[in-house]
């Protein structure tokens, strides 16, 4: 069974920084692109951030560029983004999602997704 859980997600003042990881069992991590994707209420899945299966390419939403590093340990099966200078615009549930596509920054084409970790940020 494939399982992905995000875990670090809370609340935080603008300006201040959270790291969120996501822990993937039932598959073989390093075969999978990771992603991290938002979904604040009343809106679609936004992409935020994607990193290859190796670690050695990532891309980023422009809105999350210079704030956000995306980054996985393929020895502990998990993904992190760590999440700096947060503003009240990144308040959503992120979500972490697997695809065997490269660099996708697409939702539709990621085959598993965790169920979200919320991320709060007052202003």
């Amino acid at each position: 069974q494939v399982q992905l859980v995000e875990s670090g997600g809370g609340l935080v003042q603008a300006g201040g920084s959270l790291r969120l990881s996501c822990a993937v069992s039932g598959v073989t991590f390093r075969s999978y692109a990771m992603g991290w994707f938002r979904q604040a209420p009343g809106k679609e899945h936004e992409f935020v951030a994607v990193i290859s299966w190796s670690g050695g390419s990532t891309k980023y939403a422009d809105s999350v560029k210079g704030r956000f590093i995306i980054s996985r340990d393929n020895d502990k099966n998990t993904v992190y983004l760590q999440m700096n200078n947060l503003k009240p615009e990144d308040t959503a549930i992120y979500l972490c999602a697997a695809t065997r596509t490269v660099l996708p920054i697409i939702s539709g084409v990621y085959e598993y997704w965790g169920q979200g970790t919320p991320v709060t940020v007052s202003s």
